[in-house]
């Protein structure tokens, strides 16, 4: 386990899932039957999806638990360990195709962006603090081992699959997190998506400051007014990874030209 003081010390190297410490503890004598790790991980993900990090704390847990905040304390060290462990166990949700039964690369990247655009938007929590943990997990591990996979697949040179891992997969955390805080905003403002969206296009083309703008943007406005605010969503997610994708096969196409 890794403690406040030495994270604060070291924290480049510091991680649950580093060190010989077990990863699990059992219950101690004394201890609320039916308590363990996975109740309490289970339990933190579904108040941070529901009621947000803002309002997360060992006390809320422990309540949610009916459990003093010591009991919980006997299987994690630290709050940071809590957050760990449950971005770790949303990762288990992607979907992974095992290597033996994967498709073409093209829709093994397509099933893999979307299953990873999911979880950023049905757990909005988790783009606000992956980059402050390794992220390194069981979970997240077999998530990172696919996207080299795939990503090796394409026939990308190794000196260029980082970059087409942070063109894909960063467009997709970007996307996901921007989708996953606009839905939580609605239903923090009791109105759905599309009345959202409609009142907010309203208010902005009242303001005269945003007339060049909006004139630019008319014929896609237009077009817009069409769709639901969730077919916008799918249609702009599919459209760019599909950009993305045909991307990827120009510049495969051009390095084996030039060799």
């Amino acid at each position: 386990m890794v403690r406040a003081a030495d994270r604060a010390k070291n924290p480049a190297q510091s991680s649950i899932w580093l060190g010989s410490a077990k990863a699990t503890r059992d219950r101690k004598a004394g201890q609320p039957a039916g308590l363990d790790r996975d109740r309490i991980v289970a339990t933190s993900i579904r108040l941070l999806d529901t009621e947000g990090l803002a309002k997360f704390s060992m006390r809320r847990l422990a309540a949610e638990l009916n459990v003093t905040a010591m009991s919980v304390y006997w299987y994690v060290d630290t709050k940071d360990d809590i957050f760990e462990l449950a971005l770790d166990a949303v990762f288990g949700e992607v979907e992974v195709a095992d290597a033996g039964d994967a498709p073409d690369w093209r829709t093994e990247m397509r099933q893999l962006a979307a299953s990873y655009r999911d979880i950023m938007v049905r757990h909005p929590w988790v783009s606000s603090i992956m980059g402050n943990y390794l992220n390194i997990g069981p979970h997240a591990m077999v998530f990172m081992h696919a996207v080299q996979r795939v990503v090796r697949d394409t026939g990308i040179p190794p000196e260029g699959q980082p970059g087409v891992i942070s063109a894909v997969f960063q467009f997709v955390y970007g996307f996901g997190t921007s989708e996953g805080h606009f839905k939580r905003r609605c239903a923090e403002s009791g109105m759905s998506e599309d009345e959202f969206y409609t009142q907010a296009m309203a208010a902005f083309g009242e303001e005269p400051r945003f007339e060049e703008t909006l004139e630019d943007m008319k014929e896609v406005l237009e077009l817009r007014r069409r769709d639901t605010v969730q077919s916008m969503w799918e249609k702009d997610f599919l459209f760019a990874l599909d950009v993305l994708i045909a991307g990827i096969d120009a510049t495969v196409a051009r390095y084996g030209a030039q060799s």
